[in-house]
């Protein structure tokens, strides 16, 4: 049961809203015995990277072409750092209707291109950032009448809500924090809304803080004003000029939240954690909230014990490049077991 069909009652949908679904939603909430002793904290990951595509996009591009095919549009747009277009051109294939995807020439990761292009979307490299990509998106969209379906399209938002629902299903209750990364900053606007929406239908009697983070080299919400050139490893929230900024403020200011930067190094670092203590493959991206929280934890202001979760918005394999640039070769040896069990004695 996808999105759309198991949360209708919560969503903006009608009898003529096709229930198209490649089975989105539902993730694990895994907790990370390893890194929670190591933080003092009780940490729970939820694993988007488990959806179709391999990110929380899904949750949301469901409702955006659902309601798009409603409407009767006859194409998609979106700009996109990677994960966007890998979801929209996956979904207009499913749906049938064609999807162009606009991407910054030479800064989207391997995986997430090959995805765009596999799908079959017609894939454009914009020489120029994802900001420009946007513009450039939606001035297409609007000439030619077709669906944009980046998180300016309320839909999105509205889809990706549908996690802050299972977290709540899945633990019982709210947790203490959310800790999430930032990039174009639609999607803890959506958990934001989602909380908010538990408690007013009394799902849940409490909200918690919005822990947003973001990379050093594009953190327009930490510093407060626009990073016209945007750099770093986390493609995924490369972006310098969030289209939902104002909404993101909002989620913190309500929760009584905080924005907070991470460099690539603590990214980098706190990814090969994450899959070395705890066992799970996340993209770069995905793993600004641990490094924030580490970095938290060394500045004393980690409170002990808390209830944590953290979204891992998207698969390990999205981005192999920066994954294999961390670690070792494989040991080669002959084919014999000599050999093997040397390796073994180290």
């Amino acid at each position: 049961m996808g999105v759309i069909e198991k949360y209708a009652h919560l969503l903006p949908v009608t009898e003529k809203t096709p229930r198209i679904t490649l089975g989105e939603g539902s993730t694990p909430l895994v907790h990370v015995d390893n890194i929670s002793k190591l933080l003092g904290i009780e940490l729970w990951a939820k694993l988007e990277g488990c959806n179709p595509s391999g990110s929380f996009k899904d949750r949301g591009m469901v409702m955006a072409v659902a309601k798009a095919l409603e409407d009767g549009a006859k194409a998609l747009v979106c700009a996109s750092t990677g994960n966007t277009s890998a979801s929209a051109a996956a979904y207009a294939a499913a749906a049938g209707v064609p999807c162009y995807v606009l991407l910054p020439a030479g800064k989207v990761a391997l995986g997430k291109l090959a995805q765009a292009l596999m799908y079959g979307a017609t894939v454009v490299a914009v020489k120029g950032n994802f900001d420009r990509a946007l513009e450039m998106a939606r001035s297409a969209a609007e000439s030619k009448g077709f669906a944009i379906v980046n998180s300016v399209n309320p839909y999105r938002l509205w889809g990706q809500r549908s996690g802050a629902w299972e977290i709540c299903e899945a633990l019982g209750r709210v947790p203490d924090w959310h800790a999430i990364p930032v990039g174009n900053a639609g999607n803890i606007s959506a958990y934001w809304a989602g909380y908010k929406q538990y408690k007013e239908i009394g799902r849940i009697d409490r909200l918690q803080r919005m822990m947003g983070f973001q990379a050093a080299g594009a953190a327009p919400l930490v510093t407060g004003k626009p990073c016209p050139n945007p750099e770093t490893v986390a493609t995924a929230i490369r972006i310098g000029n969030p289209v939902s900024a104002h909404l993101a403020k909002e989620a913190v200011a309500q929760s009584s939240g905080e924005f907070n930067s991470v460099t690539d190094e603590e990214i980098l670092a706190a990814q090969k954690l994450l899959s070395s203590k705890g066992g799970l493959f996340a993209e770069p991206a995905s793993c600004a909230p641990l490094a924030g929280l580490i970095k938290l934890k060394n500045e004393g202001r980690l409170p002990a014990g808390i209830t944590v979760t953290m979204i891992l918005t998207g698969n390990g394999l999205k981005d192999p490049d920066t994954a294999m640039s961390q670690v070792g070769r494989p040991i080669e040896i002959g084919d014999n077991i000599d050999e093997l069990l040397e390796v073994m004695r180290g």
